[in-house]
């Protein structure tokens, strides 16, 4: 819950400690602002105050152009293109690149494939389809650890649009087969 009396001393001293803590409206002019706006403070008895940008809007006010409540902290534009990579690495991990491209992934976040690339080499050290590889991989091999599952069903589940690619990678990255890893699995089991 926000306290008025806070909020209005806070807002009328800019008090940065408040920024992106909650938002300003201002009934006569339709506009809502960030705690730190450096437009001369509205009289109190013309501002609502609301916990977030969203709650402002929905309530009929549009963001200020001088002190961009897009860019308050703790908004995906205040935390960067980390944002960006943190969205795209959940797409992936929910099979994003399972069944479309990276073209598609960068549109779905609204930048271009080379931005996409470029982001993740910065944040991440590898490139969109190398996490999504790694992705795949870890699930199947989770899968025939956890399962019975043929081998297909395997390669299936895990994101893989062929057996044959299933089993290339998969030995690429474990230097043994699935067979392999599960019939040592089965080895380690007790009767």
């Amino acid at each position: 819950m926000l306290d008025h009396e806070v909020c209005e001393r806070a807002r009328v001293g800019r008090d940065r400690r408040y920024d992106g803590r909650f938002f300003s409206g201002v009934r006569t002019t339709g506009i809502y602002c960030r705690p730190v706006c450096p437009v001369r403070p509205a009289q109190g008895k013309n501002v609502q105050f609301y916990p977030t940008a969203a709650a402002a809007e929905v309530a009929g006010f549009r963001p200020c152009l001088r002190c961009r409540p897009e860019t308050a902290p703790f908004s995906p534009a205040w935390l960067g293109s980390r944002t960006t990579v943190q969205r795209a690495m959940r797409l992936i991990r929910d099979g994003a690149l399972d069944s479309a491209g990276v073209d598609d992934l960068a549109e779905r976040l609204g930048i271009g494939t080379r931005h996409l690339d470029r982001l993740f080499q910065r944040h991440i050290g590898a490139s969109p389809l190398q996490v999504a590889r790694t992705h795949r991989v870890q699930r199947a091999k989770r899968l025939l650890d956890q399962t019975r599952l043929p081998m297909l069903e395997v390669a299936a589940r895990a994101g893989f649009t062929s057996l044959r690619r299933f089993n290339t990678v998969f030995s690429e990255v474990y230097r043994r087969t699935p067979s392999d890893i599960r019939r040592l699995r089965q080895k380690k089991r007790p009767g």
